[in-house]
C-alpha cells in the first residue's frame, strides 16, 4: 500500500520519524515534503497536495501532521474525494477508517510522543472499512454534497 505524508516545521519531524518506520513495515511512502525543515512554511499546500494525491491514486492513504492536525485536517478536506479525520488516540484512528473510510489521517505532533503518534497510524493503516450499510450510506450522502454543492433536504 501507498502512503503519502505531508507536514508543516511542526510535524517534520514525526514526518520523517512516520516515512521511516512506515518504509520498514512494508509500505511505499511518498514524502510529500517538506523535505527540510523550515520554521516558517505553512502547511495548506503540503496537506492540499497530500489529499490530493491520495485521491488521485485509489487503495492509497495519507498521513498530514502539523502541532495540533486540526489546520492540516481542514486543509485537506479541502480535496474533493478526501475523507481527513483527526485521530487523537488509537481508537479514534481505528473508527475514522472503520466507520467513516477516511483515507487521510491528520496527527497533532505536539499532542503525542512518537509512540503514541506511530500507535494511531499503525491502527490507521491497519483498519479497514466496515462496509456497513448505514456508514456507507452517511459517506454517500457527504460525496453528493460535495459533487453538487446542494444541500439536502432536512428529515
Amino acid at each position: 500500500m501507498r502512503v503519502y505524508l505531508g507536514a508543516d516545521h511542526a510535524g517534520y519531524e514525526l514526518k520523517v520519524h512516520l516515512v521511516n518506520y512506515l518504509g520498514k513495515q512494508g509500505y511505499e511512502t511518498v514524502d510529500v515534503g517538506p523535505h527540510a525543515f523550515d520554521p516558517e512554511d505553512d502547511y495548506p499546500a503540503y496537506c492540499l497536495h497530500t489529499g490530493a494525491r491520495v485521491v488521485g491514486d485509489p487503495g492509497s492513504l495519507g498521513i498530514v501532521i502539523g502541532g495540533s492536525g486540526n489546520g492540516e485536517q481542514i486543509a485537506a478536506n479541502k480535496i474533493a474525494g478526501t475523507r481527513a479525520a483527526l485521530a487523537w488516540n488509537v481508537e479514534t484512528s481505528q473508527l475514522a477508517r472503520q466507520h467513516n473510510d477516511a483515507n487521510v489521517v491528520a496527527i497533532g505532533a505536539r499532542q503525542h510522543t512518537i509512540d503514541e503518534a506511530t500507535a494511531i497510524v499503525e491502527a490507521f493503516v491497519t483498519s479497514t472499512f466496515s462496509g456497513s450499510e448505514r456508514h456507507a450510506r452517511r459517506i454517500k450522502q457527504v460525496a453528493a454534497y460535495e459533487g453538487s454543492q446542494e444541500l439536502p433536504p432536512l428529515p
